[in-house]
Order: structure tokens, then C-alpha cells, then sequence
């Protein structure tokens, strides 16, 4: 068959999400946007968006703003999520070269949409469409609800493309590698040497587990590969949870918690990795940069790093190349 007949293949990047502008308004509709999927908020609707409307926004927009505000990249106009997600979109096109394959990413809330992302990809000819969601660990709040929105957008398609998905890959060896050689460098750029590397993952609530969501287990088990892939100890390299809301309980131990632990304990120099974050945002550079290092500085520490994520990096390029040509054999 000449190779100018083959419809090309899609493969689509999907991340979380990111607001419009840091500024209230548009924070506040993308928060709505998530905060109102049953997936993150597994409350009663009736009870959740009064709740919602009138307490959890009003409050939470401005503040949320000024923070996205303290990260924005001006430059672009965009949050570094965004910007990062683009990046990695354009680097995999490039690694995966002149097969006839069309990269291009979406977010689940926010823009661009999955069905932008979706209906854009066969506008130029994909009847096949690879799906990325770029999360390492599953969780029904981030992996399933993408599956959700894509099932979404397909349901009202009279001609649908035939997807697959890349599976969780929390201990697939590409990613272990690639966060071990990410922190290797990290470290050995740095003017100090840990005494502690603290793996901060999202933290999910304690009822979603207890529901029998496998999260907590698989960063668990990326915590336990990374740590034999550096040859460390679990008191070498700690596991905490980043990142709660509202009152209800949360996995444990708090990233906050363990800083505190940690420099009540005499630990003078720390860094921070945060492997279930495939690209940096507001979580990794505002919560983990600026707050958790004001923190530990605060109460006594000397010396505090964060490594960023793989972002669109070598090691972060070669594992996402590494991924989409294993999901794509026999399609490309």
C-alpha cells in the first residue's frame, strides 16, 4: 500500500488542567469545572454545590490566583503546566519522526479541551487515537474521569476513532529509570548533599481508598522501586502526601508533617521529588518550592532543594517515547 494513503495515527497527551488567566474569575471556572466532577468530590450533589457556590469559590478563587499569579509564565500568557504539556507534545512528534503520526495534548479541565484535542485529531485524518493520560499512579480522580470525559465526547460521535489508553506505568522500568537518572542529576547539580530526599506524591482522601481506589499502593511501589533503583534506605529517602483539602481525612503521612518531623530530628539539608507529577505546576513549584522551603527553613533547616519533573527533559522525553511506541505497535 503507498505509504500516502495510511490514515495517520493520533496520540493525545492528557493532563489535569489549569485555569485561563491567574486571575479570579478565571480561576474560579476552572475550579468549578473540577471541583464539580463526582470523580475528585465524591459527595451528594444536592449537599456539594451549594457548598460549592457559595463558601468553597469565593473563598478559594482569590487565594488560588494569587498563587497561580506568583507562577505565571508571562512571556507565553499560560501556567507552566500548560507550557510543559505543549513542550512534551511537540518533543514526542520530533522522537517519534516521519511516521505518520500526529501528537497533541488536552486537558481535562480547562483548555484545550479533550474534545478539542479529540475531534482536532481526526479533522486531520486519525480514525486511530492513542490516549495519554500523563499520570504514573492511577486514581478514579485523575486517570478514570479522563476515561470518563473521552467517553463523553465519543457518545455523542456518529463516526468514532478506535483508541487505546497507556496504562498506569507507577512500575514500569522506563519510569523508574528516568526518575532515578532525573534525581541522580538533580543532586549531583546541587551545592549541598542531602541528608533526606523526601518523594512527595498528590494526596487523594482516605475514603477513596478505603473504596478500593489502588493509588496509595502504586505510589507506594514507585516509592519502593526509586529507592532500590538509588540504592537508599527508606529513612534516606522518605514517602509523604502533598496537597489536601476540605476536613475530611487524608493518606498519611503529610508532606508537611514529615518537613516538620524531619527537622525536629536535626535533618539540616533537604530535596524534595515529586514523581507522580509528570510536569511542574502550582503543586510543585508553589506548594513544594515556595511554601514546603519556607517551612523548613523556617523552623531550623539550612540547606532545601526541589527537583523539578521530568517535564520535557531527556529522561522525561525518552520515557514518553519509550511509552508511545510500546502503546502504538501495530498501529505505527
Amino acid at each position: 500500500m503507498n505509504q500516502s494513503a495510511v490514515a495517520p495515527v493520533g496520540v493525545l497527551l492528557v493532563n489535569l488542567g489549569t485555569p485561563d488567566a491567574p486571575e479570579p474569575e478565571a480561576v474560579r471556572r476552572y475550579l468549578a469545572q473540577f471541583l464539580s466532577d463526582p470523580r475528585v468530590v465524591e459527595l451528594p450533589k444536592l449537599f456539594w454545590q451549594p457548598l460549592l457556590r457559595g463558601v468553597v469559590l469565593p473563598l478559594r478563587a482569590k487565594k488560588s490566583a494569587a498563587a497561580y499569579a506568583a507562577v505565571w509564565e508571562k512571556e507565553t500568557n499560560e501556567s507552566p503546566l500548560r507550557s510543559v504539556t505543549r513542550a512534551q507534545a511537540e518533543s514526542l512528534a520530533e522522537r517519534l519522526g516521519a511516521s505518520p503520526i500526529i501528537v497533541d495534548f488536552a486537558m481535562r479541565y480547562g483548555a484545550p479541551s479533550l474534545q478539542a484535542g479529540l475531534t482536532g485529531l481526526m479533522s486531520r485524518g486519525c480514525e486511530r487515537i492513542l490516549i495519554m493520560p500523563l499520570y504514573p499512579q492511577y486514581a478514579a480522580a485523575t486517570t478514570a474521569t479522563a476515561f470518563d470525559a473521552v467517553a463523553r465526547v465519543l457518545s455523542d460521535m456518529r463516526r468514532q476513532p478506535t483508541l487505546r489508553f497507556l496504562p498506569p506505568y507507577f512500575d514500569d522500568p522506563a519510569y523508574i529509570d528516568a526518575l532515578a537518572g532525573s534525581l541522580r542529576a538533580g543532586v549531583a547539580a546541587l551545592d549541598f548533599e542531602p541528608e533526606v530526599i523526601l518523594a512527595s506524591f498528590h494526596g487523594l482522601p482516605q475514603a477513596q481508598i478505603d473504596a478500593g481506589d489502588p493509588y496509595m499502593a502504586q505510589c507506594e511501589t514507585s516509592w519502593r522501586l526509586l529507592r532500590e533503583a538509588m540504592g537508599l534506605s527508606e529513612r534516606q529517602l522518605r514517602l509523604s502526601f502533598q496537597s489536601r483539602f476540605g476536613r475530611a481525612k487524608w493518606i498519611e503521612p503529610f508532606t508537611a508533617n514529615v518537613v516538620a518531623e524531619l527537622v525536629r530530628d536535626g535533618v539540616k539539608r533537604l530535596v524534595v521529588v515529586t514523581p507522580g507529577f509528570s510536569a511542574d505546576c502550582l503543586e510543585t513549584i508553589e506548594e513544594i518550592g515556595v511554601e514546603t522551603r519556607d517551612a523548613f527553613l523556617q523552623a531550623g533547616g539550612d540547606k532545601f532543594a526541589r527537583i523539578p519533573c521530568l517535564n520535557s527533559g531527556e529522561e522525561g522525553m525518552r520515557l514518553l517515547e519509550t511509552l508511545a511506541r510500546r502503546e502504538l505497535a501495530g498501529w505505527a
